[in-house]
Parts: C-alpha cells; structure tokens; sequence
C-alpha cells in the first residue's frame, strides 16, 4: 500500500524490530550450531548429564506433559477450539488464522530440519560434533516451536483473554522445551532454535491479516448465499 509516495508497512515500528530481533537470534542460533560454538559444547555438556537419570521420579509425568508439545494432538484440540469460536462468532477467521499459523510452522521449520539433517542425542556418533547432516530431524526442536505456535495463535485469537492466554502459552512453551531436553530427545541448541522459530511465525501472522479479511469474507458470503438457497 503506497502512502504519499511511500510505501507503507503493515507491522508497527516496535513489531517490526520484534521481528528482525528474532530473526537475528534464530540466525546466531542457527550460526552457532554450524559452527561448532560454545552452544554445541553445552548440548553435549547436558545430553551426557542426562536429566532423565539424574531425577528419573519427574519421568512419568514428563513424558505424559510433553504431548502437549506434539502436533497432532494440540493442533487438532486447537483447530476443534477455533472452529468452535468461529462457528459461535460465525466468523471463519480464527480458523483460518490458526491453519495458516501451522501452515508456515510446517514450512520454514521443516525446510531447516532437512536443510540441516541433525540426529538427537540418542543417535550422536561423535561427541563434540554439531550431528549435522546425518538425515535427523531435530533442528529447530518441532516441539518447542510447535507450543510456541499453537498455544500462541490461541492467544492471538483469546481477545480480551490474550494476556492470560499469553502467559499460558509461555509457561507451555518453556516447559515442553525443556522437558525435551529433560528426556534426551533433543539438543539445548535444538529448543533455543524451535522456540525463535515459533515466535517468528506469531510475528508473521500480521503481515497475513488482510489476505485472512478477505478470505473470511469471501467464506462468509457463500454461506448466506447457501443458507438462502436451501
């Protein structure tokens, strides 16, 4: 949109350097896993701690707790939930802002786990080594990025509940996180990368809103021209 000769950008100021600052920090985090830094020596510091021995009485819950973290189960209770909103409002918006927030979820953090091929700790061969390009699928942490996501969207579309919903999401996303680690299943570096992964999709999801206006519109008015017509 062009505004007396200039155009104009859709985010704020202050979303905008949100933005880039979470693109520079999934970048050092990405830069320093390629490079074998202090971080990757860190992974391995932990992975051979092994939390889940050190205090296996957390186990049993752990493991019940971070399926809140995978996404099937919490998209489909999210998607059920949106539609519910969306049918009560009888606005497709909220879920065609969550199925869109999956969408890019799906895109840029699976396009980086194949682009990176990094194993867990389960599997690692070398100890030092960053683990890439062995065909895993662990960077970014797709459980870290995926409570950041969903349970963020869900914020997102909460209304006058999005603070509470906010804080939700972070306790969400910082437990399933480190949890991960807890279980062995993924890196440090693997959850620092999955959780600036997620918060760049939520500030995407602006850039995206007159596209979701639109749609919704179009949605809404062929179910009053279906509703008519029966």
């Amino acid at each position: 949109m062009r505004v007396h000769g200039r155009i104009r950008c859709p985010l704020s100021r202050g979303h905008t350097i949100a933005f880039l600052v979470a693109a520079a920090c999934y970048a050092a985090v990405l830069a320093a896993v390629l490079t074998g830094s202090q971080l990757v020596r860190l992974d391995w510091q932990v992975a051979l701690f092994k939390p889940y021995k050190q205090w296996p009485q957390l186990r049993p819950v752990l493991d019940a707790f971070v399926i809140a973290g995978q996404r099937g189960p919490t998209a489909l209770a999210a998607l059920a939930w949106a539609c519910w909103c969306g049918g009560r409002t009888r606005n497709p918006r909220p879920p065609l802002v969550l199925g869109l927030a999956l969408l890019l979820l799906n895109v840029s953090v699976g396009a980086v786990k194949i682009l990176t091929g990094r194993v867990g700790p389960p599997y690692a061969q070398t100890p030092g080594s960053a683990e890439l390009f062995h065909g895993g699928m662990v960077f970014p942490s797709g459980h870290a990025a995926n409570a950041v996501v969903i349970w963020g969207t869900v914020a997102y579309l909460a209304g006058r509940h999005r603070r509470t919903g906010a804080l939700i999401a972070c306790v969400m996303a910082l437990g399933i996180g480190l949890t991960t680690v807890y279980l062995g299943t993924h890196w440090v570096s693997d959850v620092l990368g999955g959780w600036v992964a997620g918060v760049l999709v939520l500030l995407a999801l602006p850039l995206f809103e007159p596209l979701i206006a639109t749609v919704s519109a179009s949605v809404s008015a062929r179910a009053a021209m279906y509703s008519m017509g029966r």
